[in-house]
């Protein structure tokens, strides 16, 4: 059974274009236990039990919209089934299982919890998917260990990593190089996130990236602004 989340804690609301500018190089949202190792191994450790007791996924990062998006976008764009993909911070693996029944047949997913990894296996084992490929690694500190992906796909992660309280800018450099690591040349890059503008990202992954495409997502509007809760752009890796 699919539990939808539709909402998830986000630390910052999408800001219109006039606010963009400055806020671009500070950090402006606190830091959270959101981006801590603690958190996320307690928090599957509970939905890997829940899982054995009763059959529930848990929770879907940004609700199954979020997965629809990719999955819409990678059809359109043709992606090929045998194409390398990487799912970064794989969570409960769902998003694994959706690419699987969609007729993708090279997926690999990381993470840095032993209970995500368990969970997400557990789960695509009930699903009858097999030939996925699950490690436990922390994306940060894998350099040399990942190569030569056609796709990475992160929904959710850069965001936790953006609130780790210690080494947060250490954090977003190392992920933008382990990402130009696992990526081949030319290969594509999707990334959700409810923490940083279309604006931000691009700053953040100006180096050795390039921009292709935003993905439509819901748009929102207070106080006579318009804006989205939740970003998600395509990036090339760039020569």
């Amino acid at each position: 059974m699919l539990r939808r989340m539709d909402s998830i804690e986000c630390t910052r609301g999408r800001q219109d274009s006039s606010k963009i500018e400055e806020n671009l190089d500070k950090d402006d949202f606190t830091p959270s236990n959101l981006g801590t190792k603690d958190y996320w191994d307690d928090a599957y450790q509970r939905e890997l039990q829940t899982f054995k007791d009763i059959g529930d996924v848990g929770e879907i990062w940004f609700g199954e919209e979020s997965m629809d998006r990719v999955l819409r976008w990678m059809e359109k764009e043709k992606i090929p089934e045998n194409a390398a993909i990487l799912d970064i911070g794989t969570g409960n693996g769902v998003l694994l299982v959706e690419l699987a029944k969609s007729g993708y047949t090279n997926l690999t997913g990381i993470d840095y919890s032993a209970a995500s990894v368990e969970l997400a296996r557990s789960i695509l084992r009930a699903e009858n998917i097999p030939n996925v490929e699950l490690k436990e690694m922390d994306f940060l500190s894998c350099s040399g260990e990942l190569s030569c992906f056609d796709l990475c796909i992160d929904k959710g992660t850069f965001d936790a990593i953006s609130l780790n309280p210690a080494n947060t800018e250490e954090g977003k450099t190392c992920y933008v190089q382990a990402l130009r690591g696992a990526l081949k040349e030319d290969g594509l890059f999707v990334i959700t996130s409810c923490n940083w503008t279309k604006e931000q990202l691009l700053q953040m992954f100006s180096q050795g990236f390039g921009f292709v495409k935003e993905l439509p997502t819901p748009c929102f509007q207070f106080g006579g602004k318009t804006g989205n809760s939740v970003t998600a752009i395509i990036f090339k890796r760039l020569h």
